[in-house]
Protein backbone atom coordinates (compact mmCIF):
# COMPACT_ATOMS: atom_id res chain seq x y z
CA UNK A 1 0.00 0.00 0.00
CA UNK A 2 1.29 3.51 -0.81
CA UNK A 3 2.00 5.70 2.18
CA UNK A 4 1.06 9.22 1.12
CA UNK A 5 1.90 10.63 4.56
CA UNK A 6 5.59 10.12 3.79
CA UNK A 7 5.33 12.16 0.63
CA UNK A 8 6.10 15.58 2.04
CA UNK A 9 9.26 14.97 4.05
CA UNK A 10 11.62 13.11 1.74
CA UNK A 11 10.24 14.41 -1.52
CA UNK A 12 10.21 18.07 -0.54
CA UNK A 13 13.88 17.82 0.42
CA UNK A 14 14.89 16.36 -2.93
CA UNK A 15 12.81 18.93 -4.79
CA UNK A 16 14.32 21.76 -2.77
CA UNK A 17 17.88 20.59 -3.36
CA UNK A 18 17.40 20.18 -7.07
CA UNK A 19 15.55 23.47 -7.38
CA UNK A 20 18.51 25.19 -5.74
CA UNK A 21 20.90 23.63 -8.23
CA UNK A 22 18.76 24.66 -11.20
CA UNK A 23 18.38 28.21 -9.91
CA UNK A 24 21.97 28.95 -10.94
CA UNK A 25 21.51 27.62 -14.47
CA UNK A 26 21.64 30.06 -17.39
CA UNK A 27 18.52 31.10 -19.24
CA UNK A 28 17.37 28.40 -21.66
CA UNK A 29 18.07 28.39 -25.37
CA UNK A 30 14.92 26.75 -26.63
CA UNK A 31 16.11 26.57 -30.21
CA UNK A 32 18.86 24.10 -29.40
CA UNK A 33 16.70 21.92 -27.17
CA UNK A 34 17.96 23.15 -23.79
CA UNK A 35 15.01 22.50 -21.51
CA UNK A 36 16.62 23.67 -18.26
CA UNK A 37 13.74 26.10 -17.70
CA UNK A 38 11.20 23.29 -18.00
CA UNK A 39 13.10 21.12 -15.54
CA UNK A 40 13.33 24.02 -13.13
CA UNK A 41 9.58 24.65 -13.41
CA UNK A 42 8.83 20.98 -12.78
CA UNK A 43 11.05 21.08 -9.69
CA UNK A 44 9.11 24.06 -8.35
CA UNK A 45 5.75 22.49 -9.18
CA UNK A 46 6.81 19.30 -7.42
CA UNK A 47 7.92 21.26 -4.37
CA UNK A 48 4.57 23.05 -4.22
CA UNK A 49 2.72 19.76 -4.61
CA UNK A 50 4.67 18.33 -1.67
CA UNK A 51 3.09 21.00 0.52
CA UNK A 52 -0.34 19.47 -0.11
CA UNK A 53 0.38 17.04 2.71
CA UNK A 54 0.87 19.59 5.53
CA UNK A 55 -2.12 21.53 4.20
CA UNK A 56 -4.21 18.35 4.30
CA UNK A 57 -2.99 17.51 7.81
CA UNK A 58 -4.06 20.95 9.04
CA UNK A 59 -7.46 20.73 7.36
CA UNK A 60 -8.00 17.24 8.77
CA UNK A 61 -7.08 18.32 12.30
CA UNK A 62 -9.33 21.40 12.11
CA UNK A 63 -12.22 19.67 10.31
CA UNK A 64 -11.97 21.99 7.32
CA UNK A 65 -13.13 21.27 3.79
CA UNK A 66 -10.45 20.70 1.18
CA UNK A 67 -11.96 23.24 -1.22
CA UNK A 68 -11.68 26.86 -0.06
CA UNK A 69 -13.20 28.83 -2.92
CA UNK A 70 -12.68 32.36 -1.52
CA UNK A 71 -8.98 31.72 -0.86
CA UNK A 72 -8.54 30.08 -4.26
CA UNK A 73 -10.17 33.04 -6.02
CA UNK A 74 -8.01 35.48 -4.06
CA UNK A 75 -4.87 33.57 -5.06
CA UNK A 76 -5.83 33.56 -8.73
CA UNK A 77 -6.59 37.31 -8.68
CA UNK A 78 -3.21 37.96 -7.06
CA UNK A 79 -1.51 35.73 -9.62
CA UNK A 80 -2.95 37.75 -12.49
CA UNK A 81 -1.57 40.97 -10.98
CA UNK A 82 1.85 39.42 -10.43
CA UNK A 83 1.85 38.07 -13.97
CA UNK A 84 1.30 41.48 -15.50
CA UNK A 85 4.25 42.84 -13.51
CA UNK A 86 6.45 39.90 -14.55
CA UNK A 87 5.63 40.13 -18.28
CA UNK A 88 3.74 36.84 -18.13
CA UNK A 89 0.41 36.45 -19.92
CA UNK A 90 -2.16 36.76 -17.07
CA UNK A 91 -4.43 34.17 -18.69
CA UNK A 92 -1.52 31.72 -18.87
CA UNK A 93 -0.61 32.38 -15.23
CA UNK A 94 -4.21 31.96 -14.07
CA UNK A 95 -4.64 28.66 -15.93
CA UNK A 96 -1.31 27.39 -14.63
CA UNK A 97 -2.08 28.24 -11.00
CA UNK A 98 -5.58 26.82 -11.31
CA UNK A 99 -3.83 23.58 -12.25
CA UNK A 100 -1.64 23.89 -9.15
CA UNK A 101 -4.72 24.28 -6.95
CA UNK A 102 -6.51 21.36 -8.57
CA UNK A 103 -3.46 19.09 -8.38
CA UNK A 104 -2.97 19.95 -4.71
CA UNK A 105 -6.60 19.12 -4.00
CA UNK A 106 -6.17 15.78 -5.79
CA UNK A 107 -3.38 14.90 -3.37
CA UNK A 108 -5.35 16.18 -0.38
CA UNK A 109 -8.41 14.15 -1.35
CA UNK A 110 -6.25 11.04 -1.73
CA UNK A 111 -4.75 11.63 1.70
CA UNK A 112 -8.17 12.13 3.29
CA UNK A 113 -9.38 8.90 1.71
CA UNK A 114 -6.36 7.02 3.04
CA UNK A 115 -6.76 8.45 6.52
CA UNK A 116 -10.43 7.50 6.57
CA UNK A 117 -9.78 3.93 5.45
CA UNK A 118 -6.66 3.25 7.54
CA UNK A 119 -5.71 5.58 10.37
CA UNK A 120 -5.54 9.36 10.86
CA UNK A 121 -2.19 11.14 10.61
CA UNK A 122 -0.14 10.99 13.80
CA UNK A 123 1.32 13.92 15.69
CA UNK A 124 0.34 17.59 15.77
CA UNK A 125 -0.80 19.29 12.57
CA UNK A 126 1.63 21.73 10.92
CA UNK A 127 1.07 25.44 11.55
CA UNK A 128 -0.62 26.50 8.33
CA UNK A 129 -0.40 30.27 8.89
CA UNK A 130 3.13 30.42 10.29
CA UNK A 131 4.83 27.72 8.23
CA UNK A 132 3.03 26.28 5.22
CA UNK A 133 1.41 29.36 3.70
CA UNK A 134 4.64 31.40 3.76
CA UNK A 135 6.30 28.56 1.86
CA UNK A 136 3.45 28.57 -0.66
CA UNK A 137 3.73 32.35 -1.08
CA UNK A 138 7.47 32.09 -1.72
CA UNK A 139 6.87 29.36 -4.28
CA UNK A 140 4.30 31.54 -6.03
CA UNK A 141 7.03 34.12 -6.62
CA UNK A 142 9.48 31.50 -7.87
CA UNK A 143 6.87 29.87 -10.10
CA UNK A 144 5.99 33.23 -11.67
CA UNK A 145 9.65 33.71 -12.59
CA UNK A 146 9.63 30.17 -13.94
CA UNK A 147 6.62 30.91 -16.11
CA UNK A 148 8.40 33.91 -17.59
CA UNK A 149 11.27 31.64 -18.62
CA UNK A 150 9.12 28.92 -20.23
CA UNK A 151 6.63 31.29 -21.87
CA UNK A 152 8.60 31.45 -25.17
CA UNK A 153 8.24 27.65 -25.49
CA UNK A 154 4.45 27.57 -25.10
CA UNK A 155 3.60 27.89 -28.77
CA UNK A 156 6.30 25.52 -30.06
CA UNK A 157 4.95 22.53 -31.93
CA UNK A 158 7.04 20.16 -29.82
CA UNK A 159 6.17 21.82 -26.50
CA UNK A 160 4.06 18.91 -25.15
CA UNK A 161 6.72 16.33 -25.97
CA UNK A 162 9.45 18.47 -24.43
CA UNK A 163 7.42 18.85 -21.24
CA UNK A 164 6.88 15.08 -21.24
CA UNK A 165 10.60 14.37 -21.66
CA UNK A 166 11.52 16.81 -18.91
CA UNK A 167 8.89 15.26 -16.66
CA UNK A 168 10.14 11.73 -17.33
CA UNK A 169 13.71 12.82 -16.58
CA UNK A 170 12.58 14.52 -13.39
CA UNK A 171 10.72 11.44 -12.17
CA UNK A 172 13.75 9.26 -12.88
CA UNK A 173 16.12 11.69 -11.20
CA UNK A 174 14.03 12.05 -8.03
CA UNK A 175 12.49 8.56 -7.89
CA UNK A 176 9.14 10.32 -7.83
CA UNK A 177 6.32 8.70 -5.84
CA UNK A 178 4.11 7.12 -8.50
CA UNK A 179 1.09 7.57 -6.25
CA UNK A 180 1.23 11.29 -7.06
CA UNK A 181 2.19 11.02 -10.71
CA UNK A 182 -1.24 11.95 -12.06
CA UNK A 183 -1.37 15.04 -9.82
CA UNK A 184 2.01 16.20 -11.12
CA UNK A 185 0.88 15.70 -14.72
CA UNK A 186 -2.28 17.68 -14.00
CA UNK A 187 -0.21 20.50 -12.51
CA UNK A 188 1.62 20.82 -15.86
CA UNK A 189 -1.51 20.70 -17.97
CA UNK A 190 -1.35 24.31 -19.25
CA UNK A 191 2.39 24.82 -19.62
CA UNK A 192 1.91 24.43 -23.37
CA UNK A 193 -0.61 26.55 -25.24
CA UNK A 194 -2.22 23.46 -26.73
CA UNK A 195 -2.63 21.96 -23.25
CA UNK A 196 -1.67 18.58 -21.90
CA UNK A 197 1.60 16.70 -21.61
CA UNK A 198 2.76 14.84 -24.70
CA UNK A 199 3.85 11.24 -25.09
CA UNK A 200 7.50 10.37 -24.55
CA UNK A 201 7.63 7.54 -27.04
Amino acid sequence: MNRPHRFGASYALSALALTASFALAPAPAFADGDDTALTNLIALVSQRLALAEPVARWKWAHHQAITDTPRENALLADVEKRAAAANVDPAFARAFFQDQIDASKDVQNALFATWRSTQPPQGPAPDLAASTRPQLDKLTQSLMAGLARVQPLRTAEDCPSRVARSLASWKSLTRYDSAHSSALTRALGHVCETGGVGATG
